[in-house]
């Protein structure tokens, strides 16, 4: 419950944890219905857009899981179903035969491709009505909230540095 002595500027800052979280979850649910025709959800986009970062270097499992924040069973499902339609290989690591190395093929990449280009006009629709300016200044100020959140959260963890390690960034919408 808000305090009677709750300001109109906090309850405006309050807010805005609301919007981002809805304007989120209202993206993912758009995202979520257009990737249903090309039969991949958006966990496994996001594997996919790892992976493709690395340029056909394999990934150690292990690693992939970090990245992706998630874990490891998780992930080895998400493996599953993109192996069994042939969007990923994975091998036994030759250092370790316990470890799995995972690569993405030329039919992940041609489905992420059509992932982008599905993204692209999805951006397009969702933008078409926003000047470039209100565009640009919107992207900004999430960007320092995102870096700011990335900060207080490695202080939290009692780390140094500006964010994690191999924070990339993708044009894909999954969330």
């Amino acid at each position: 419950m808000i305090d009677q002595r709750t300001t109109r500027q906090q309850l405006d800052q309050f807010s805005l944890g609301f919007l981002v979280h809805d304007v989120s979850r209202l993206r993912r649910a758009v995202i979520d219905h257009a990737l249903k025709p090309l039969g991949i959800t958006r966990s496994q986009c996001w594997v996919l857009a790892h992976l493709s970062y690395r340029n056909g270097t394999p990934t150690m499992q292990t690693e992939l899981a970090k990245a992706l924040d998630i874990g490891k069973v998780a992930l080895g499902g998400l493996l599953d179903r993109l192996e069994a339609h042939g969007y990923i290989l994975r091998r036994a690591s030759p250092g370790d035969r316990r470890a799995k190395l995972v690569e993405i093929t030329a039919a992940g990449t041609a489905l992420l491709n059509d992932v982008q280009d599905l993204t692209v006009r999805m951006n397009e629709a969702l933008l078409q009505d926003l000047p470039a300016d209100d565009i640009a200044k919107a992207q900004d100020i999430l960007q320092s909230l995102k870096m700011r959140l990335i900060e207080m959260s490695n202080d939290a963890k009692g780390m140094p540095g500006d964010g994690p390690e191999d924070e990339e960034e993708t044009d894909l919408p999954t969330g």
